[in-house]
């Protein structure tokens, strides 16, 4: 048996539009595979479909939730849609809500970055904000692109529940982290607990005791691991819980 864990990363449904043709492909930022290859695991990319999910997670030991456009707000009750809601793909949060229920059901571990923690919140039974800049909650910047900082520098801070699985991860109770999200969790989902929070009491972390690694982020960590050497420690961690879940199977 290989040491080096399988680890699924979903990606970014887009479409580009040529003299040609019209194609629908899949996209996603090289620094998740490099994370993951940092971190001593096998990346492979998990196309987007409407059957299956129970099947490959029997392939995985390990799910990353990737960034990228906003969960469907039907998702978590809401009937009026934000006017800065975008890139909402039915078939992604689908697809990625029946991966999160098959991890669960077979202790898969969960990383779960900026999209990844708000759909893992919502499949938990929980809701988001639509919109932080227009909702008065956030008294400070979510999205450093508009202070032009870029993706591997550090935009605020982030304290960590202390003794909580990331405060054990990074070795202390306060990160410094990107930021690139203008939505975030509101009503947290039923067994999850937040374990990080931004100055403007922003959830920017969550995770789940009760299994061996769900834990989610609402910052970018494989944008920030070979410039801030800390941020590979979370997914060491992550690749360690799927070598052990490995080893289960």
């Amino acid at each position: 048996m290989s040491d080096q864990p399988i680890i699924g990363i979903t990606p970014s449904p887009s479409v580009e539009v040529a003299s040609h043709g019209t194609f629908e492909r899949y996209s996603m930022a090289t620094t998740y595979v490099g994370a993951v290859l940092a971190a001593g695991g096998i990346p492979v990319v998990l196309p987007l479909q409407d059957a299956n999910a129970p099947e490959l997670v029997t392939r995985l030991d390990g799910l990353l939730l990737s960034g990228g456009g906003d969960v469907a707000p039907e998702r978590y009750g809401e009937t009026v849609v934000h006017p800065a809601t975008y890139g909402v793909h039915p078939l992604r949060d689908q697809f990625e809500l029946d991966l999160v229920t098959a991890a669960n059901d077979r202790s898969i571990p969960i990383l779960a970055i900026c999209r990844g923690i708000q759909l893992v919140n919502v499949a938990y039974g929980g809701t988001l904000h639509q919109d932080l800049p227009t909702s008065g909650m956030a008294t400070i910047e979510h999205r450093q692109q508009e202070s032009r900082l870029g993706m591997d520098d550090i935009g605020h801070e982030v304290t960590v529940t202390p003794g909580s699985p990331l405060a054990v991860i990074y070795g202390r109770e306060t990160v410094g982290v990107n930021s690139f999200h203008h939505q975030a969790i509101a009503t947290v989902g039923d067994g999850l607990r937040v374990i990080g929070r931004a100055a403007d009491d922003t959830v920017e972390a969550i995770t789940d005791d009760r299994r061996p690694f769900v834990i989610g982020v609402q910052w970018h960590p494989e944008m920030l691991f070979r410039r801030h050497t800390d941020h590979l420690a979370l997914f060491r961690s992550f690749v360690q819980a799927a070598r052990g879940a490995s080893k289960l199977v």
